[in-house]
């Protein structure tokens, strides 16, 4: 599958105005995103991509803006090789957590090293959500416990799961080359996960887990919540994010209606983790 590089360039611009054009967009199925202080660049598979959506999307930016819309069409594997090269770079995350490349060399000593290729898939830990996420299960008693992970990407947090000790994790996938890619990473790590290609329908007839983590977009997170819910044993932990700090309330006033208490949220970046209790 091609991708789409489309180029959005915003008068004036800003960096909460690039954070809030990507928030914008992420609903499009638009996977990632470059911000530079004219715009940003953001990326979608070629048979998501309409421009009127876009405008749309845009139409009701709320902060005075005017953009202007480019694009041009991006051959995966040429995208792929673009990405590994330049842009994975090995990270260490809470002074444990190693995560590189089958290409990277000359690697620091860690605790815990997870292998990945990311193939386009998002989740490599350089990008707040992930590591918020990371840092969080990096202080979590895992051991025995069922991990289930909605929109997994690279697999990364299934995959660390399990290295914590986790009973089983079970990572779910819309994307079918992310899927495939979150396949190919469990090989790389000898991992016991477990993917799954589907939306969050594919949870129904999963056992109930004690963690379940969603890292996607605010406006997913408000639509699936029952059913992440639903997936959820009784006292067990949410963790959400994928969002920005102003989206908390809206958030955590959906999750009360379904029973789920707010235990705390941390922010990088303005990007935020909340953490919740299945009541």
């Amino acid at each position: 599958m091609n991708y789409i590089a489309l180029r959005v360039d915003c008068d004036p611009c800003s960096a909460d105005i690039t954070d809030l054009a990507a928030d914008a967009l992420a609903p499009l199925g638009y996977e990632s995103f470059e911000a530079d202080d004219r715009g940003l660049t953001a990326y979608v598979p070629e048979n998501k991509f309409s421009e009127d959506d876009v405008r749309a999307a845009l139409d009701d930016f709320p902060i005075p803006t005017s953009f202007t819309l480019s694009h041009s069409e991006i051959e995966t594997q040429d995208w792929n090789k673009e990405w590994e090269q330049n842009e994975f770079k090995p990270i260490l995350i809470g002074g444990e957590c190693l995560i590189h490349s089958t290409r990277h060399t000359d690697l620091p000593e860690a605790r815990i090293r997870v292998e990945i290729n990311p193939r386009m898939a998002f989740g490599t830990g350089h990008h707040f959500t992930t590591s918020l996420i990371v840092r969080r299960l990096l202080g979590t008693d895992l051991q025995g416990k069922r991990v289930i992970d909605m929109g997994t990407g690279t697999g990364i947090l299934a995959i660390l799961a399990l290295k914590l000790g986790a009973s089983s994790a079970t990572g779910i996938e819309i994307d079918r080359m992310a899927y495939e890619n979150a396949m190919e990473n469990g090989k790389l790590n000898d991992s016991m996960a477990c993917f799954i290609h589907g939306d969050a329908s594919a949870l129904d007839g999963l056992a109930p887990a004690d963690l379940f983590i969603a890292n996607i977009n605010r406006n997913i997170l408000l639509a699936d919540m029952a059913l992440y819910a639903a997936a959820l044993k009784r006292g067990g932990t949410m963790l959400l994010s994928g969002f920005y700090s102003r989206d908390v309330p809206m958030l955590a006033e959906e999750a009360a209606k379904l029973g789920l208490s707010v235990q705390n949220a941390e922010s990088d970046n303005d990007w935020t983790l909340l953490a919740l209790r299945k009541n």
